[in-house]
């Protein structure tokens, strides 16, 4: 059958957030606050992992969505808020 993957990738000036999903069920996330990243799979299923490396490759996302926020909002910045 068919199958959801998702994938959720986003900032702000002081948060963000990085997870992977199928089917509506985590199968990991950034837990930026303490430094790692969490497969909050049920010890049940077979369990999935992702390769070492991907919770350090959150943070370098993390920096780039940051960086292009900033660029975003100074390249904004003189655009009125009415048409």
């Amino acid at each position: 059958g068919l199958h959801v993957d998702l994938s959720i990738l986003g900032c702000s000036d002081s948060d963000g957030e990085d997870m992977y999903s199928l089917d509506g069920e985590e199968k990991w996330f950034a837990d930026f606050i303490n430094h790692r990243g969490v497969e909050p799979l049920p010890s049940f299923i077979d369990h999935i992992s992702y390769v070492e490396g991907t919770y350090d490759t959150a943070v370098t996302n993390q920096q780039v969505c940051r960086s292009d926020l900033k660029n975003s909002l100074e390249a904004m910045k003189d655009i009125p808020l009415e048409n």
